[in-house]
């Protein structure tokens, strides 16, 4: 994709975002956030009955292009997917999924939804 598109691409998930509000069922809520800019997440997450894989993912938010694009660009991408795909997520990869280019002035940002997935995913395997 070229520099445009990943544009347009991060737009229409801020304006039509994928995965969005509260599942009812939810096994665990995270919310998390960056007080000097307002950006804010909620995670919610529902696993799948051996509680090694996301059966479902959502999220609720506020702030800049950027962090509610992420939110749903990872939702989506994670619908389903085993814990260990989570694991191996890291800011690199979220750049490369969201256009390393444009969101590079922006990281944190960019990495607030993953962030707080990976939080969830600490409490969720400590039992809280």
């Amino acid at each position: 994709m070229d520099r445009q598109e990943i544009i347009e691409r991060l737009f229409d998930h801020y304006e039509r975002p994928r995965h969005s509000g509260p599942l009812g069922d939810a096994d665990m809520v995270q919310s998390g956030g960056i007080p000097d800019c307002g950006d804010t997440v909620t995670l919610y997450l529902k696993f799948d009955t051996a509680g090694t894989g996301l059966a479902g993912l959502s999220f609720e938010g506020r702030g800049c292009t950027i962090s509610q694009a992420a939110a749903s660009l990872l939702c989506e991408q994670l619908q389903g997917a085993p814990l260990t795909t989570v694991d191996a997520l890291d800011d690199q990869a979220i750049f490369d999924l969201l256009g390393r280019e444009v969101v590079r002035a922006r990281p944190r940002c960019a990495t607030l939804a993953l962030n707080t997935l990976k939080s969830a995913l600490v409490r969720y395997r400590a039992g809280l």
